[in-house]
């Protein structure tokens, strides 16, 4: 566990990268805000986490696998991670700020078909976002799923 990294992942400089090109200019690991974000669009008032999807249980997802052995351990671990989470997403909504949760899994494709995410971007009506959202069968759901407050 030594070797996992808090931040600077593939997946997050994949993310990095796409914004930077198209020309948002963002802030790393906002340590004044809760959870510390990934990415802080501060233009937008707009949090981004680029979350794993083991460590931070994406739901109906199969790399959110939990191992076989020390079940008890990892199952609370993952709790807490995930209690976490829900904590900071809420933090966040209450200092007047959008929250956008990216999934490991659906960055794992060509950068064309992040697209969607700069039009979410610009649309402050968007308050929440995860992507990809599953079905309970692990479908990929096309819509975007959000949350108006």
């Amino acid at each position: 566990m030594a070797g996992i990294r808090r931040g600077n992942t593939s997946p997050e400089i994949k993310v990095r990268r796409f914004l930077h090109r198209h020309g948002f200019r963002f802030r790393l690991h906002g340590k004044m805000l809760p959870g510390t974000p990934d990415l802080v669009l501060p233009r937008y008032r707009l949090c981004i986490f680029v979350h794993g999807c083991f460590w931070h249980r994406h739901p109906g997802c199969r790399s959110a696998a939990a191992p076989k052995t020390r079940a008890d351990f990892w199952q609370h671990k993952f709790d807490q991670n995930v209690s976490r989470d829900a904590r900071v997403k809420i933090e966040l909504l209450a200092l007047g700020w959008r929250v956008f949760e990216l999934w490991e899994c659906g960055i794992r494709g060509p950068e064309p078909e992040m697209g969607w995410l700069l039009e979410a971007i610009r649309d402050s009506n968007q308050k929440t976002l995860s992507w990809p959202s599953f079905q309970v069968e692990g479908v990929v759901q096309q819509a975007i799923k959000s949350s108006a407050d």
